[in-house]
């Protein structure tokens, strides 16, 4: 896990190299192991900062040419099925084990989409072909790994963190693009292929980009999430076997260091599961949560006997407001780029906690989204007989159901004309109207004509809808979480692994019947009963918990100077800065919860300064 920055002038007209180091220093939590510069001192330079994980001598620096010289690259994240493509290479002269030697041989032998199409990890890659004078850009088909970049025809400048491209000379004036700004506002973070800033984008996940020499661009999809419906595995025991025999060979695949790996672990469904296959594979295993003094959101307890229950050697951080609270400082630094989510919290602090001990940490995210975990699947599901209906008609059914069940089989959601823009809606807390009192401007603006995440078709075929949704919440608000995990990870250098989003078991995923997981009153219950065959005298959990914060109160009252001078004592004029007075004032005084309008506010504010 590194930080790169890779600078292609279509003009021969580079920065000079101090400025690119710079710019390149920002990223230094990411890889404060190393750094190393390459240039062809014409048209290209590299940069990359070090966390060395694997092959820990030089033989694994970067940025690394390939043996013959004719690629030059900078990768960030892992490749866990590198020790097996050397085996498929004739090529054998390695100077060291580093996945990034065997990404440079296979680049020479197979060529550049071949060798993505192989690779199973999480991974951004920039790679410069010397004969051809082209430029790939690539992401791994996840979105594990972020890969931003500027480009204007004349340069292409691209980094594993937003704001480094800001410091560009072709980017630094640049002004805001009002379509993102407002995709921002509504889903909370800027999802990939758009910047915030004008002529600055991101890499889709399972994307190649491709630069010609001429500046010339062109992309192509390696990787897509399938939504067939031909399912191989409707038998529940077949489902079981295939997850219990996929997750297994991943998490030891992910076990592959050189350096201390422990494991995250709550007391949720998800990271227990990775950490009982990693503890069969690593005796000595090191497990980290976090707790806090609300009994009604602390999960440490159910972790620490999971931990019990495994033998780990367990760490467990339990802190009070107050203590969360003067890390605030530390955690509005992780803000490089716009994300508005307040778990990024609990995700430094534990990412802080497990930095003490060890460099890796597994992690139990993406099981949610592959196995349907969330209650809000079912909130948008059980409305899907009723989109054909007249508008006035489900409007009476709602109000009828609403009196007689408390809205038990339908739900305000019924109203929508498409359920893909209900999802999309539900992961919206900033409400249109306020956005447009706040931001005049922004109420004759669409959203990006390339914001396509939600648009998916009606159907009363739950199997059907189950993938649609499926899809959309992997390119929806996954990735919102994975950037969260990377900024906050990378904050303490730490790398954080993802057994579930391992490219065999989201593929096993897709194998199984939605409808084995998912249905009323039931969440990703195929991973609920691997759960209770593994710790069999541990109850399931009811309800879906989590590490929470007091935002709202400390707004009003620790928090109150910190708001008013991000958002009033700003030099930004973008927005109207007497409606932001008095949404935070109707907030100090009680009049109305507006805590994630003004959290959405306050992450634009940290990240934009330069």
């Amino acid at each position: 896990m590194c930080g790169f920055l890779a600078e292609i002038s279509f003009r021969n007209q580079l920065i000079s190299k101090n400025s690119f180091v710079d710019i390149l220093n920002l990223s230094q939590k990411r890889g404060p192991d190393a750094q190393g510069y390459w240039s062809n001192q014409s048209s290209v330079q590299l940069g990359f900062n070090r966390l060395a994980i694997v092959e820990l001598s030089e033989a694994g620096n970067q940025p690394m040419l390939s043996h013959k010289g004719k690629f030059a690259i900078v990768f960030n994240g892992e490749i866990y099925n590198h020790t097996h493509l050397r085996s498929r290479l004739d090529f054998k002269a390695f100077r060291g084990n580093s996945d990034t030697e065997t990404i440079c041989a296979c680049l020479e032998e197979w060529g550049v989409l071949k060798t993505i199409k192989a690779l199973d990890g999480m991974f951004a890659l920039t790679i410069y072909n010397q004969e051809t004078k082209e430029t790939h850009l690539v992401r791994d088909f996840a979105g594990i790994k972020p890969l931003f970049y500027g480009f204007d025809n004349k340069t292409l400048f691209a980094s594993s963190q937003y704001d480094q491209i800001l410091k560009h000379p072709s980017f630094v004036n640049t002004s805001i693009n009002n379509q993102v700004l407002k995709l921002y506002l509504q889903q909370h973070f800027v999802p990939a292929p758009f910047g915030l800033y004008k002529n600055t984008f991101q890499v889709k996940p399972g994307e190649i980009i491709t630069f010609q020499e001429n500046g010339s661009k062109n992309s192509q999809e390696y990787w897509n999430f399938s939504t067939d419906t031909s399912y191989l595995i409707t038998d529940e025991k077949d489902a079981l076997k295939l997850i219990e025999e996929t997750l297994h060979s991943c998490v030891k695949d992910q076990l592959m260091a050189d350096v201390p790996l422990g494991a995250f672990l709550s007391g949720g469904v998800d990271s227990p599961l990775v950490c009982y296959h990693a503890k069969s594979l690593k005796p000595d295993l090191s497990t980290f949560s976090i707790g806090s003094n609300s009994l009604v959101h602390d999960e440490s307890k159910r972790a620490a006997l999971f931990a019990q229950k495994l033998n780990t050697n367990h760490h467990e951080w339990i802190l009070n407001a107050n203590e969360v609270l003067s890390h605030w400082d530390n955690i509005s630094n992780t803000l490089h780029e716009p994300l508005a989510d307040i778990s990024i919290i609990p995700t430094y602090l534990v990412s802080n906690l497990a930095k003490k001990n060890v460099t890796v940490a597994l992690s139990g995210d993406g099981g949610d989204e592959l196995f349907l975990g969330y209650e809000r699947f079912w909130s948008l599901a059980k409305n899907r007989h009723f989109q054909t209906f007249p508008m006035l008609l489900k409007k009476l059914i709602y109000g009828t159901d609403k009196v007689i069940s408390g809205n038990k089989n339908i739900n305000s959601l019924v109203v929508y004309n498409q359920l893909s823009k209900a999802h999309e809606g539900l992961h919206s807390r900033f409400k249109n109207e306020m956005i447009q009192k706040i931001f005049p401007d922004l109420k004759e603006i669409n959203l990006p004509a390339e914001w396509n995440v939600y648009q998916y078709e009606n159907s009363t075929n739950l199997s059907n809808l189950s993938r649609q949704m499926q899809k959309a919440e992997f390119y929806g608000m996954m990735q919102k979480t994975l950037r969260k995990v990377d900024l906050a990870s990378m904050e303490n250098s730490l790398e954080v692994r993802v057994p579930f989003l391992q490219k065999r078991m989201i593929e096993a995923s897709l194998q199984i019947d939605p409808l084995l997981s998912f249905g009323k009153n039931k969440y990703k219950d195929v991973l609920k009963m691997k759960l209770l065959n593994y710790f069999p005298n541990v109850e399931p959990e009811k309800v879906k918990k989590g590490f929470t914060v007091p935002l709202r109160n400390w707004i009003q009252i620790d928090l109150k100077e910190t708001f008013s001078d991000n958002l009033l004592a700003s030099t930004n004029t973008f927005y109207d800065k007497k409606e932001v007075e008095n949404l935070l004032k109707n907030h100090l005084l009680g009049e109305k919860d507006n805590k994630w309008a003004l959290f959405t506010l306050y992450s634009l504010n940290r990240s934009i300064k330069r």
